[in-house]
């Protein structure tokens, strides 16, 4: 640590005042590290959307603004205020009984059974099944539900996917397939009209493979899901759940074996085990902020320069060091670093005469939940989005290495790409223009789905990405000052034009580059069939609603639009965007599916031709 922070200083010391441009104010590496080292610092406590540690970013952020002479939008605030469920918690009357031939039992919660975060609440009672490993996979020609009526049943499935440890297998061994993820498990489960899950852990597998943990609970909390999954999900020890096999003749180490020796189902009906259960779990719901700053114009267009301010507290469903939650996860590359820099930009921009068009400076929250807040500024505009004409995002842009920054969107405006190469050869970065879609898993995706221009600046992923390592003195302030005199010579360029960049819609692709929230940016999640849809991360009361649609796609071929709420895909109903990610990779090229949509008051029908996807 001493030394880290010894080589910080001597950084910051080194070269710390730079020019956009020759008698511009300058920048400042020092300045521009000053505000990470306060966004990341332990007391921050990893700034969680909901946390009052992120309410004080955003009174620091507009205290900046305040500073640099912004206005706030309409002379009020410079916060814009919205809800979000930010995560769940254990209510005080969850309970699991059950009966087994002459036993009968109360479990203790917390150590002999758990909820999941996305499950459903309410009662429920019910006989039970035991469904393997709860998956219908046709593409490995396995189904743990074929001939089996699970119909007001509860389900016993075992966690993850068959032969987990054996390279060899179908289900590609020790790489989990979609099939073994809890979600995926509880839509199946719901399709095939279960009324409750109990979860296990594999004891085979497990023993297999030396793991003395073979039969622990999962962290309330810790799992990632649709905020309700529309079925009561629980995690019981397998412990219990042998004595009800015992009863039953079977014995569940040697039924677990035997299915993973040929995959082979072993699914089958417990008689005499009844369940009844109450699941208490609450939906928090938090009030949180986007910050937002306007540099006035001579003209009523505008410029956005944007970047999220929340990151993980400490840790979560997304940490990528699981093992280490309850620890601060800083979050000084992602994205302390891209609010850093709006900062920089605001300041430059503000010591400048007054541009042709504004510049509107905003900082989001809710960007690790599923760009919430870009999401819900772009739903609720305090300026009229039709006078945006260009979007520009940062995401973790203080880990520059090899000289190489990601700019993504170059191709959804006319000009953005000649403006760029303009710029560009004069500059020791190396840009990797790989993604010119607009889309993907940060902030701008919010604004390309409304048609507006956008660029996306990246440093790309690294080793300490969602994780507690993920600190102040690791980010390299000279190279992103270099990234922030492009972004300001690229603003420049747009601001003064005679004409803005018109939109060009750009197919979307997978970008390996993208940061931010995990999540399919397509209804597709990267491979399967193609359909088309750019989805809106904010959940609906149930369905998933279309923030785009992808011209020449199935989905805009069969008339859907943007906007569209999608209630059912085939013979599946929609609750949720995982339900339909689930949905359609049950599917393949060629299939054609009946959907339902809400269009505003009305419900619509279309047939939609899946294809390959490009």
């Amino acid at each position: 640590m001493f030394r880290r922070t010894i080589a910080a200083i001597a950084l910051c010391a080194a070269a710390v005042v730079f020019g956009a441009k020759s008698g511009a104010p300058a920048f400042n590496a020092e300045r521009y590290l000053g505000h990470i080292r306060y966004l990341a610092s332990p007391e921050m406590k990893g700034r969680e959307s909901g946390s009052p540690e992120l309410e004080k970013a955003a009174q620091y952020i507009a205290n900046q603004f305040k500073a640099d002479g912004l206005k706030p939008l309409e002379g009020k605030s410079y916060l814009q205020a919205f809800e979000i469920t930010t995560s769940a918690k254990l209510g005080k009357t969850n309970r699991f009984d059950f009966s087994a031939a002459s036993d009968r039992q109360s479990l203790q919660p917390g150590k002999e059974f758990v909820p999941f975060n996305f499950s459903s609440r309410g009662s429920a009672k019910g006989g039970v099944v035991f469904a393997g490993y709860g998956i219908t996979a046709p593409e490995y020609n396995y189904d743990d539900y074929a001939g089996l009526d699970v119909h007001g049943k509860f389900v016993i499935v075992l966690a993850h996917e068959p032969q987990e440890y054996d390279e060899k297998s179908v289900f590609e061994g020790k790489i989990y397939t979609d099939h073994a993820q809890f979600y995926s498990k509880a839509a199946n489960a719901r399709k095939h009209g279960a009324a409750g899950v109990i979860l296990i852990t594999d004891q085979y597998n497990h023993r297999a493979a030396a793991n003395p943990n073979n039969d622990e609970l999962e962290t309330f909390g810790s799992t990632s899901g649709p905020t309700d999954a529309g079925i009561p999900f629980v995690q019981v020890k397998a412990s219990v759940v042998a004595s009800w096999f015992n009863a039953a003749g079977k014995d569940l180490l040697e039924t677990e074996k035997a299915l993973d020796t040929d995959l082979k189902p072993r699914s089958f009906s417990l008689p005499g085990v009844e369940v009844s259960e109450n699941i208490d779990v609450e939906r928090v719901v938090k009030t949180v902020h986007n910050v937002l700053g306007y540099l006035p114009g001579e003209t009523d267009e505008y410029l956005i320069i944007g970047a999220h301010y929340d990151h993980l507290g400490l840790g979560g469903q997304f940490s990528l060091a699981p093992s280490l939650a309850g620890t601060v996860h800083p979050g000084a590359d992602d994205n302390a670093s891209g609010t850093a820099g709006v900062l920089e930009l605001a300041k430059y921009f503000s010591a400048l005469p007054k541009q042709k068009r504004g510049i509107l400076f905003m900082t989001f929250a809710g960007e690790e939940l599923g760009l919430l807040g870009s999401g819900y500024y772009a739903n609720h505009p305090e300026m009229p989005l039709n006078k945006a004409v260009t979007m520009i995002n940062m995401d973790m842009i203080g880990r520059i290495r090899d000289g190489k920054l990601y700019v993504g969107g170059a191709g959804t405006g006319t000009t953005l790409r000649k403006d760029l190469d303009s710029i560009t050869p004069h500059l020791t970065l190396h840009v990797d223009y790989s993604d010119n879609s607009g889309y993907g898993s940060s902030d701008h995706t919010s604004f390309t789905a409304k048609q507006i221009p956008v660029l996306f600046f990246f440093s790309g992923l690294h080793a300490d990405y969602h994780k507690p390592s993920d600190t102040w003195d690791k980010i390299n302030s000279n190279a992103a000052i270099e990234v922030l005199e492009l972004v300001a010579d690229i603003a420049e360029r747009i601001d003064s034009e005679a004409v803005p960049p018109a939109f060009v819609r750009v197919e979307e692709k997978e970008n390996p580059h993208s940061g931010g929230v995990a999540g399919s940016s397509s209804g597709g999640g990267g491979y399967g069939p193609y359909f088309g849809s750019i989805p809106d991360f904010a959940e609906p009361p149930t369905g998933v609603r279309f923030a785009d649609i992808t011209p020449g796609s199935p989905a805009a071929k069969a008339g859907l639009k943007a906007g569209d709420i999608l209630v059912q895909f085939g013979a599946d109903a929609i609750k949720n965007l995982y339900d339909f990610t689930y949905a359609l990779r049950a599917h393949k090229a060629g299939d054609e599916v009946d959907v339902e949509v809400l269009r505003a008051d009305q419900k619509v029908t279309a047939k939609v031709h899946l294809t390959e996807r490009k």
